[in-house]
């Protein structure tokens, strides 16, 4: 199955960062979030991504590009003009990148890569959130369904710390800090989709989330996998340096892969 990956936004939100490289390429551990999100489906076994580029996508192209020698042991004989490749430590990625434009609509960008399916059921997901989701198991939970699409739910927690406050008193009754949220559930990406949920895109300019998911849901072809354990968006700067000191202090929970040796 291959995973399409949405890798062409601007990133405004974090334009600290994106002002000179696409979101996707933000580096969380040196290496940029687009990485560990393609880490996590390799973990288990999928590993064919079509990347739907648009702002900055010559970044990627050339992160991509020169992969293969960066996690290399090489050595260059000037003399002779040759390379010689001693060991290499890339993955068994078969990475295709597609211009969808610099102002595609999700959804657009999506269309666009259709020619790339092969007309089969495909994973998608946003080049920004990490998580720890069993991917097989969603696979699984997809093809119970027999629906058009399923995204993946979840409920992010609270971002600051929240207390009770009694009328007309001073004193805090309770506090706690970052509480869970408000129980809503929300879309956390993720999605696995048959070929006829594209029939629900009519153009460059639509919006993956809004008529087309409305649709599906309407027509009842829209299903959801509850997720309960981590997952968070790199939306901000903040985010970013979240996700950071996860992995400094080795605590990443969406490092579901085995270190390389």
């Amino acid at each position: 199955m291959k995973v399409v990956i949405l890798a062409g936004g601007f990133g405004t939100r974090i334009s600290e960062e994106s002002a000179v490289r696409p979101k996707p390429m933000i580096e969380v551990g040196h290496r940029p979030i687009l990485w560990h999100i393609m880490k996590i489906y390799a973990a288990h076994g999928l590993n064919e991504f079509v990347l739907c580029c648009g702002y900055r996508g010559d970044v990627i192209k050339d992160y991509f590009a020169n992969y293969f020698l960066n996690h290399s042991d090489v050595t260059f004989d000037l003399g002779a003009n040759q390379m010689e490749i001693h060991r290499s430590r890339a993955e068994p990625w078969r990475v295709t990148l597609v211009d969808t434009g610099d102002k595609a609509m999700t959804g657009g960008r999506i269309k666009r890569v259709r020619s790339y399916l092969n007309e089969e059921p495909f994973c998608l997901t946003y080049g920004d959130g990490v998580s720890d989701i069993n991917i097989t198991e969603l696979i699984k939970f997809h093809r119970k369904q027999n629906k058009l699409a399923t995204l993946t739910a979840v409920q992010p927690p609270g971002r600051f710390g929240a207390f009770t406050l009694e009328k007309k008193q001073n004193a805090i009754a309770s506090f706690r800090e970052k509480p869970n949220g408000d129980g809503a559930w929300i879309n956390g990406g993720f999605f696995v989709l048959e070929p006829g949920a594209l029939d629900y895109i009519a153009s460059d300019d639509t919006v993956w989330e809004k008529e087309p998911m409305e649709g599906l849901a309407h027509d009842g072809q829209l299903v959801a996998y509850r997720h309960t354990g981590f997952w968070h968006a790199m939306d901000t700067l903040r985010d970013r340096m979240y996700l950071e000191g996860l992995w400094s202090e080795g605590k990443a929970p969406w490092k579901i892969w085995k270190e390389e040796r």
